[in-house]
């Protein structure tokens, strides 16, 4: 039987709540010499992220916190359908769009937005549904327990490989290697036996690898990573000014507003690159701060998991949180070459409608787990 706690929990909605209000004033910053210059109006971004991305994404964020449950379960296959379609209607001429080399944008009437930002939500919904399905076939069905087993390693590396060949042909390995990733934390915590994990990762690294080799501006980024001089007016030029900026900002940053190198200096300084922008005008305090929040969202959602009494909801906090978080440390692991360039934005903070909607109906359904108890 379900009830309702008295409130969902209160310390994630209060870090969410910093997170974006962070996100919105350092795009403030970022954006207004951009959007100055290329618009004559210093508020064009700003205003662009309110209206596509916190204000949808806060209105589907409380359906999510409202919506049943079960009910969700329910819709995850139908969801990830309707989402596998849009991601290949990109293709389309006339509504599919491009930008920088790569089809990943569906242009409806005044409305542009990204598919693949959705897919990693909706593959963690039907994929918690799923295994929690499987897992409780085994659970009961002890006599074909192996045969079932067995099943389900074929039929989850069937998902990911449709996943994987709509992202391949959007050039968007970034992407695919978050839903790897986070898909083989969501099967190794579902019960599974051990050396399916292993294998799992095998294949997807030996797959994440071969796609890096067989296209050479991926291949630049990881030589270039290794050793910037290779490249020093392209990739290495990124790295080296984010390096710059990270370190311009010194232990209490330049203050907001006060950034240098987001004048032209720094590649996609409202997106990507926007970590490196927050450390310059907010210092090593700042960062300390900002990495401390997603390690406190990332305490939040495990315990909601381990809190919940069901496995749907278990595997969907976990899924939820770790993409986030991987999301973080990915980014921030780029900006201070620690890891190479990949494009993924940083959780609440950079510049991108679709991005910051899927996140708050995350924490939305999030925050609806934390509430139920079975």
């Amino acid at each position: 039987m379900k009830k309702d706690q008295s409130h969902p929990d209160y310390i994630l909605i209060g870090i969410t709540s910093i997170l974006l209000i962070l996100g919105i004033l350092i795009i403030a910053s970022v954006s207004a010499f951009l959007s100055h210059e290329k618009f004559g109006n210093a508020f064009y971004f700003l205003r662009h992220q309110i209206l596509f991305g916190v204000i949808p994404g806060l209105v589907l964020g409380f359906l999510a916190y409202k919506i049943r449950l079960d009910l969700v379960k329910k819709w995850a296959p139908l969801l990830l359908l309707i989402n596998l379609t849009l991601s290949a209607m990109v293709f389309l001429p006339k509504i599919g769009a491009t930008f920088g080399g790569a089809t990943r944008w569906l242009a409806i009437g005044p409305v542009m937005f990204q598919p693949s930002e959705f897919l990693k939500l909706t593959f963690i919904l039907y994929l918690a549904s799923w295994l929690a399905n499987r897992t409780c076939q085994q659970k009961y069905g002890r006599g074909i327990a192996e045969k079932k087993i067995g099943q389900t390693l074929i039929v989850f590396l069937i998902i990911i490989g449709v996943v994987s060949l709509l992202l391949i042909f959007q050039s968007h390995i970034s992407t695919l290697a978050i839903i790897i990733l986070v898909a083989g934390i969501m099967y190794f915590l579902s019960g599974t036996p051990f050396w399916h994990s292993i294998l799992i990762i095998l294949i997807g690294a030996g797959g994440i690898i071969s796609l890096i080799k067989l296209a050479p501006y991926r291949m630049r980024r990881w030589t270039v990573f290794l050793n910037p001089e290779t490249d020093p007016l392209g990739m290495g030029y990124q790295i080296k000014q984010a390096l710059i900026a990270v370190g311009s900002g010194g232990i209490f940053g330049l203050g907001l507003g006060m950034s240098r190198q987001k004048f032209g200096f720094l590649p996609q300084s409202m997106s990507d690159s926007i970590f490196a922008i927050f450390s310059e005008e907010t210092g090593f305090l700042g960062c300390l701060i900002l990495i401390f929040l997603f390690l406190i969202f990332l305490w939040r959602g495990f315990k909601i998991a381990k809190d919940s009494k069901n496995i749907f909801s278990q595997l969907l906090a976990l899924g939820i949180t770790s993409w986030i978080i991987l999301q973080a440390f990915i980014n921030i692991g780029a900006m201070i070459a620690i890891l190479p360039l990949s494009g993924i934005p940083l959780p609440f903070i950079s510049y991108g409608g679709s991005a910051l909607v899927t996140e708050l109906i995350g924490v939305g359904i999030l925050l609806n787990i934390s509430r139920r108890r079975e």
